[in-house]
């Protein structure tokens, strides 16, 4: 992520942690009618949108309202994943349903925000899936949260 004072993190270019809140909620209303989604996420928390929205604002450069607030972690991100068999199709269909609503909720369209957020979408959601078909949490309970930024790139995935 950038240090430069003058460049706001994408948390704040987003509109900070009202746009995210917006953002997951109006997204995990639709998630749950959603016939190829639904299924996964019928047993949700009534707050699993407001954790999400903390966890990505957090990555975005937001206040700690995830580890701090909600008491979470990378690995409790990731834990959350561990065994639910996700696949391709689910994968796409999620990432296809969030920009349909980061779109209807006005997050900022300009293409440099949209390739961060897309990216971030991308290199996320293809970890969840890779978590969902194990049995162990490969992340450790002290490493550190993920930072997303302007378009930093940390090498290729290489698998331990």
């Amino acid at each position: 992520m950038t240090n430069n004072p003058k460049i706001p993190t994408l948390f704040q270019w987003a509109g900070g942690q009202s746009a995210f809140e917006n953002l997951f909620d109006a997204f995990y209303k639709k998630v749950l009618k959603d016939e190829l989604l639904g299924p996964v996420f019928a047993n949700m928390s009534p707050e699993h949108s407001k954790h999400v929205a903390h966890f990505v604002a957090e990555v975005f450069g937001g206040p700690k309202a995830y580890t701090e607030g909600d008491h979470g972690s990378h690995s409790n991100m990731v834990a959350h994943h561990i065994g639910k068999q996700l696949d391709d199709k689910k994968r796409k269909r999620w990432i296809a349903l969030l920009l349909e609503t980061a779109d209807e909720v006005g997050l900022p369209d300009d293409p440099e925000f949209r390739s961060s957020l897309v990216g971030y979408l991308e290199w996320g959601s293809r970890l969840a899936v890779l978590n969902s078909n194990t049995n162990e949490n490969p992340i450790q309970e002290h490493e550190p949260m993920p930072k997303w930024g302007w378009g930093e790139t940390g090498g290729p995935y290489i698998p331990k």
